[in-house]
């Protein structure tokens, strides 16, 4: 049995590729109750398009130096991961210098949820986005892990954040 003792927390490399895919489908694949969420693949298809493309953005991202892929690794899988790419934005009273470390794709194994991983790969994306000159972190979170971000210590933006593809007519 794997314990968060025998967890590293470290970046992810090409060898990773496989098991963040794995841990990513714990996000992305539902069911017919989901399919109202943009982000859910629903049907083979769909599942078979967000690995492809995933794998492709990972294989070329990876090792970037405004990407950084945490990882929770066990020594037989990943346990854990997330996600940071850094966008230059204009800058603001929040984000001086426009550097914003976007934190995404959280997910815990669901064979290691409640040890304490998640905090520890979104951690180790804090300590990476100070070193790339970051002046405020946000993420993208799906609506059930709220209480977890509370308790982190992040705030509501109170800023919408809305979905539309770009190849959508402009009616409205």
């Amino acid at each position: 049995m794997t314990t968060a003792t025998d967890t590293v927390v470290r970046r992810a490399e090409p060898g990773d590729i496989d098991e963040l895919i794995r841990l990513r489908a714990f996000l992305l694949d539902g069911d017919e109750e989901q399919a109202s969420l943009p982000y859910i693949a629903t049907t083979p298809e769909a599942r078979r398009a967000w690995r492809a493309g995933y794998r492709a953005w990972l294989t070329e991202k990876i090792s970037h130096e405004d990407v950084f892929v945490s990882v929770a690794a066990g020594p037989d899988r990943l346990r854990a991961c997330a996600i940071s790419v850094i966008d230059q934005r204009p800058p603001s009273p929040a984000q001086p210098n426009g550097r914003v470390a976007w934190m995404q794709t959280l997910v815990t194994d669901p064979r290691d949820r409640g040890q304490g991983l998640a905090t520890a790969v979104i951690d180790r994306l804090f300590e990476w986005a100070v070193t790339r000159g970051a002046d405020v972190a946000m993420m993208q979170s799906s609506s059930g892990a709220v209480e977890f971000h509370r308790r982190a210590g992040w705030q509501l933006s109170e800023e919408g954040l809305y979905h539309r593809p770009v190849t959508a007519s402009r009616e409205g």
